[in-house]
């Protein structure tokens, strides 16, 4: 699913900028230049980002 129509940036994408290291929207932005054009995009950006994060720590938490 497209979430940055401005960029062509995906959700995978964003997925992707945090399996290779991305931690937050800043890094994320900086990485895909994320939300720089119009902006509409960064609140659906921010959830997905939580979203894969929270799903990384409770892994580690299980894993742990």
């Amino acid at each position: 699913m497209y979430v940055c129509l401005c960029r062509g940036i995906t959700d995978q994408d964003i997925k992707d900028a945090i399996a290779n290291g991305a931690e937050s929207y800043r890094d994320v932005r900086d990485m895909l230049d994320l939300g720089t054009c119009c902006g509409r995009c960064v609140p659906e950006a921010r959830m997905i980002i939580s979203d894969e994060v929270s799903q990384i720590v409770a892994r580690l938490a299980v894993a742990a």
